[in-house]
Protein backbone atom coordinates (compact mmCIF):
# COMPACT_ATOMS: atom_id res chain seq x y z
CA UNK A 1 0.00 0.00 0.00
CA UNK A 2 1.17 3.60 -0.62
CA UNK A 3 -0.10 5.38 2.21
CA UNK A 4 1.24 5.82 6.27
CA UNK A 5 -0.79 7.04 8.74
CA UNK A 6 2.58 7.99 10.51
CA UNK A 7 6.37 9.20 10.33
CA UNK A 8 8.55 6.52 9.85
CA UNK A 9 6.29 3.54 9.24
CA UNK A 10 7.03 3.23 6.09
CA UNK A 11 10.12 3.84 3.83
CA UNK A 12 10.99 3.29 0.01
CA UNK A 13 14.53 2.65 -1.04
CA UNK A 14 16.10 2.74 -4.49
CA UNK A 15 19.22 3.59 -6.75
CA UNK A 16 19.10 5.77 -9.67
CA UNK A 17 22.39 6.60 -12.12
CA UNK A 18 23.16 10.15 -13.13
CA UNK A 19 25.94 11.34 -15.14
CA UNK A 20 28.33 13.88 -15.62
CA UNK A 21 31.94 14.92 -17.07
CA UNK A 22 32.23 13.25 -20.46
CA UNK A 23 31.20 9.82 -19.23
CA UNK A 24 31.33 9.62 -15.36
CA UNK A 25 28.44 8.17 -13.52
CA UNK A 26 27.51 8.83 -10.01
CA UNK A 27 24.74 6.75 -8.09
CA UNK A 28 22.36 8.51 -6.01
CA UNK A 29 20.65 5.80 -3.08
CA UNK A 30 17.73 7.45 -1.41
CA UNK A 31 15.20 6.46 1.09
CA UNK A 32 12.11 8.18 1.12
CA UNK A 33 9.27 8.41 4.06
CA UNK A 34 5.74 7.33 2.87
CA UNK A 35 4.15 9.55 4.90
CA UNK A 36 4.91 13.04 3.51
CA UNK A 37 7.20 11.85 0.55
CA UNK A 38 10.40 13.91 2.35
CA UNK A 39 13.54 12.18 1.77
CA UNK A 40 14.92 11.15 5.15
CA UNK A 41 18.68 10.21 3.68
CA UNK A 42 20.46 9.79 0.89
CA UNK A 43 24.23 9.08 -0.67
CA UNK A 44 25.43 10.65 -3.88
CA UNK A 45 28.65 8.19 -4.75
CA UNK A 46 30.53 7.25 -7.63
CA UNK A 47 30.17 3.46 -7.49
CA UNK A 48 26.76 1.66 -7.29
CA UNK A 49 27.72 -0.69 -4.53
CA UNK A 50 26.72 -2.38 -1.09
CA UNK A 51 28.75 0.40 0.74
CA UNK A 52 26.37 3.32 -0.73
CA UNK A 53 23.13 1.50 0.41
CA UNK A 54 24.57 0.43 3.80
CA UNK A 55 25.38 4.42 4.55
CA UNK A 56 22.05 5.50 3.31
CA UNK A 57 20.40 3.10 5.27
CA UNK A 58 23.16 4.08 8.49
CA UNK A 59 22.37 8.17 8.09
CA UNK A 60 18.46 7.84 7.80
CA UNK A 61 18.60 5.20 11.55
CA UNK A 62 20.92 8.02 12.89
CA UNK A 63 18.78 10.78 11.86
CA UNK A 64 15.51 8.89 12.99
CA UNK A 65 16.64 7.22 16.10
CA UNK A 66 14.57 4.00 17.30
CA UNK A 67 12.55 4.32 13.60
CA UNK A 68 11.78 0.30 13.14
CA UNK A 69 10.21 1.09 9.41
CA UNK A 70 8.60 -1.03 6.91
CA UNK A 71 11.26 -1.21 4.14
CA UNK A 72 10.28 -1.53 0.69
CA UNK A 73 12.81 -1.63 -2.11
CA UNK A 74 13.26 -3.46 -5.84
CA UNK A 75 15.28 -6.79 -5.53
CA UNK A 76 18.76 -5.35 -6.69
CA UNK A 77 21.68 -7.07 -5.61
CA UNK A 78 22.21 -4.72 -2.34
CA UNK A 79 19.05 -5.40 -0.98
CA UNK A 80 19.24 -9.40 -1.27
CA UNK A 81 22.99 -9.32 -0.04
CA UNK A 82 22.89 -11.13 3.33
CA UNK A 83 24.79 -8.38 5.16
CA UNK A 84 22.17 -6.13 4.17
CA UNK A 85 19.25 -8.47 5.80
CA UNK A 86 21.72 -8.59 9.01
CA UNK A 87 21.58 -5.15 8.89
CA UNK A 88 17.93 -4.55 8.72
CA UNK A 89 17.35 -7.51 11.00
CA UNK A 90 20.05 -5.89 13.30
CA UNK A 91 18.04 -2.03 13.11
CA UNK A 92 14.35 -4.64 13.91
CA UNK A 93 13.02 -2.81 10.31
CA UNK A 94 10.58 -5.33 8.50
CA UNK A 95 11.84 -5.92 4.47
CA UNK A 96 9.48 -5.58 1.65
CA UNK A 97 10.81 -6.20 -1.43
CA UNK A 98 8.82 -5.24 -5.02
CA UNK A 99 8.00 -8.47 -7.29
CA UNK A 100 10.48 -9.34 -9.76
CA UNK A 101 10.47 -6.58 -12.94
CA UNK A 102 7.48 -4.77 -11.24
CA UNK A 103 8.86 -1.42 -10.98
CA UNK A 104 5.63 0.28 -9.97
CA UNK A 105 5.83 -1.80 -7.05
CA UNK A 106 7.98 0.90 -5.89
CA UNK A 107 6.20 3.47 -7.78
CA UNK A 108 6.24 6.68 -5.22
CA UNK A 109 9.98 5.77 -5.11
CA UNK A 110 10.35 5.98 -8.83
CA UNK A 111 8.12 9.04 -8.60
CA UNK A 112 10.62 10.88 -6.92
CA UNK A 113 13.28 10.23 -9.57
CA UNK A 114 11.51 11.71 -11.58
CA UNK A 115 10.26 14.88 -10.18
CA UNK A 116 14.41 15.40 -8.89
CA UNK A 117 15.43 14.70 -12.75
CA UNK A 118 12.86 16.69 -14.42
CA UNK A 119 12.85 19.61 -12.36
CA UNK A 120 16.53 19.62 -11.88
CA UNK A 121 19.05 17.25 -13.16
CA UNK A 122 18.01 17.21 -17.15
CA UNK A 123 17.74 21.38 -17.20
CA UNK A 124 21.75 21.24 -16.58
CA UNK A 125 25.01 19.59 -17.47
CA UNK A 126 27.46 18.49 -15.02
CA UNK A 127 31.29 18.99 -15.46
CA UNK A 128 32.39 17.35 -11.83
CA UNK A 129 31.12 14.99 -9.00
CA UNK A 130 31.08 18.25 -7.05
CA UNK A 131 29.06 20.23 -9.30
CA UNK A 132 26.30 17.57 -9.50
CA UNK A 133 26.51 17.00 -5.94
CA UNK A 134 25.52 20.18 -4.58
CA UNK A 135 22.85 20.87 -7.34
CA UNK A 136 21.42 17.48 -5.85
CA UNK A 137 21.81 18.72 -2.16
CA UNK A 138 20.35 21.97 -2.72
CA UNK A 139 17.00 20.34 -5.04
CA UNK A 140 16.46 17.62 -1.89
CA UNK A 141 16.40 20.33 0.30
CA UNK A 142 14.04 22.33 -1.47
CA UNK A 143 11.93 19.58 -2.03
CA UNK A 144 11.71 18.25 1.78
CA UNK A 145 11.48 21.84 2.86
CA UNK A 146 9.36 24.39 0.38
CA UNK A 147 8.04 21.95 -2.75
CA UNK A 148 4.72 21.83 -2.02
CA UNK A 149 2.49 19.02 -3.12
CA UNK A 150 -1.31 18.62 -3.80
CA UNK A 151 -1.60 15.28 -1.65
CA UNK A 152 -0.17 16.99 1.21
CA UNK A 153 -2.96 19.72 1.09
CA UNK A 154 -0.50 22.47 -0.36
CA UNK A 155 2.29 22.17 2.12
CA UNK A 156 5.64 20.51 1.42
CA UNK A 157 6.61 17.13 3.15
CA UNK A 158 8.51 18.86 6.24
CA UNK A 159 5.53 21.41 6.86
CA UNK A 160 2.89 18.25 6.42
CA UNK A 161 4.93 17.11 9.02
CA UNK A 162 4.93 19.46 11.46
CA UNK A 163 1.48 20.30 11.25
CA UNK A 164 0.36 16.62 11.54
CA UNK A 165 3.01 16.53 14.97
Amino acid sequence: KFNSDKPNEKWLTDVTEMKYGVSQKAYLSAILDLYDGSIVSYILGTSNNNSLVFKTLDLALEVNTGATPLLHSDRGYQYTSPTFKRKIEKAEIVQSMSRVGRCIDNGPMEGFWGTLKCEKYYLNKYSTFEELKEDIDEYIHFYNTERLQKRLSGLSPLEYRVKAA
